[in-house]
């Protein structure tokens, strides 16, 4: 009897210690994804251990519930940590610290004649992810030798090799059975697509240095899995392939961080890049990363980091009522490449719902650095549909715009796309 009192303990450790190895949570006290890991550690010990709570409690001669007052207290320990999560979302809110959001993105007037060069028409990228991910998988159709155990993944990711536009992204098992048959070698190449020519090359890897780690394998190899045992604090944010300027993969792991309180502002403090074929892997603060990584910080959060600093200069109450002065960014966004970076492109237009644009931002991917450049023009999706009206008989499709310098203009590019989503 003694040794069944252990059981329901055993079985929730190990449970515990699935559901970690399983879903990887950071422990960290400012990840979200921690608290609620956390919840669900709790829910699944009372549920194993409900009998032995039940009959420990209510069903023994003299109830503990009442002889013993630590029970009573502990039932205040739930209740604290619902107060303490509340109190960290509310003080970490853009209500109360709508100063400290706007401030996030230190913002610069840029000069676009001097800042953007007149445009090289043979560096100019005329294909989307979509258009690119075609190519890619049109390509792996013709390498018979390939085709049957792997498959082109969706990591896509544009970067500059050798001072040209291109997007790279590694091949992936094609199941689980071509995973057991091909680990000990790894995946063997990646693709890398011109995005001004719409050359497709399959880059093979040295013989015995094929890709190893990666979010397709399972396991220790798992990326996932293998950065978190390594960095059980990080909350990484997102994990990009890119390929050094010897060709070498690697996997750059984005390091989250918060800024505001408890779980707010959003920020990244650095990245972990990992080489995806010998498991090599270094912690670089956002001001050390190595020049040839392009992407630190993912689109999504400078446009939401932009979008705050335009919104909240003037408080909180101002961003939803008054708005005076309130910016805010376009619908969409492209990427450039200047100065051998990665740039994100998105227009800035007052809130109000106007079609046109009071300007344009620029956002490096690595750095964050940020230059505004106030040009008023149309709306990038008003540009959009009047390429798209010059063609209406063949129904072709733009893709979102990149802006280029022209004579000294700003020039909207749009590539138009056949029913095939090709260029």
């Amino acid at each position: 009897m003694k040794k069944s009192k252990w059981i329901p303990l055993l079985l929730t450790l190990i449970i515990w210690a699935g559901m970690y190895y399983y879903y990887l949570p950071p422990l960290n006290i400012h990840s979200n994804e921690s608290w609620m890991f956390f919840v669900a550690m709790i829910v699944v010990a009372l549920v194993i251990n409900f009998w032995t709570i039940a009959k420990t409690l209510f069903f023994h001669k003299e109830s503990q519930w009442e002889s013993n007052p630590l029970l009573k207290k502990l039932l205040y320990i739930p209740l604290a940590l619902v107060v303490i999560y509340g109190v960290g979302v509310l003080l970490s809110s853009p209500i109360l610290r709508a100063s400290a959001y706007s401030s996030l993105l230190t913002v610069q007037n840029g000069d676009f004649a001097e800042d953007i060069h007149e445009v090289n028409y043979s560096q100019i990228p005329i294909l989307d992810s979509d258009s690119a991910a075609k190519l890619a998988e049109r390509e792996m159709g013709s390498m018979v030798d390939m085709v049957s155990q792997y498959e082109v993944s969706d990591y896509y990711n544009q970067i500059n090799l050798n001072s040209k536009p291109v997007r790279v992204t590694p091949l992936e098992y094609g199941d689980i059975i071509k995973w057991i048959t091909n680990r000990d070698t790894g995946i063997p190449a990646y693709m890398n697509i011109d995005m001004t020519t719409q050359d497709v090359e399959l880059v093979k890897l040295p013989e015995g240095q094929g890709i190893k780690y990666s979010p397709f394998e399972h396991f220790g190899r798992n990326l996932y899995r293998y950065v978190r045992f390594r960095y059980p604090t990080a909350m990484i944010r997102s994990s990009n392939f890119e390929v050094d300027d010897n060709g070498v993969p690697y996997w750059v792991c984005s390091v989250e961080t918060k800024t505001i309180g408890l779980f707010g502002g959003t920020d990244i403090q650095g990245a972990i890049l990992v080489n995806a074929a010998t498991g090599e892997h270094a912690y670089y603060d956002v001001a050390d990363v190595p020049q040839w990584v392009d992407k630190v910080y993912d689109a999504e959060l400078l446009v939401e980091q932009y979008d705050y600093y335009g919104t909240l200069q003037n408080g909180f109450i101002n961003s939803k009522f008054g708005q005076k002065g309130c910016l805010q960014t376009t619908e969409g966004y492209n990427y450039v490449a200047l100065n051998d970076d990665v740039w994100v492109y998105t227009g800035v237009t007052s809130i109000g719902g106007d079609e046109s644009i009071v300007g344009f931002v620029l956002m490096n991917s690595r750095t964050k650095e940020t230059n505004y450049y106030q040009i008023s023009g149309a709306k990038e999706i008003s540009a959009m549909a009047s390429a798209e009206g010059e063609v209406q008989h063949l129904g072709y499709t733009a893709t979102f715009p990149i802006l280029l310098n022209i004579a000294d203009e700003p020039t909207y590019f749009l590539s138009l796309k056949d029913a095939a989503g090709l260029v």
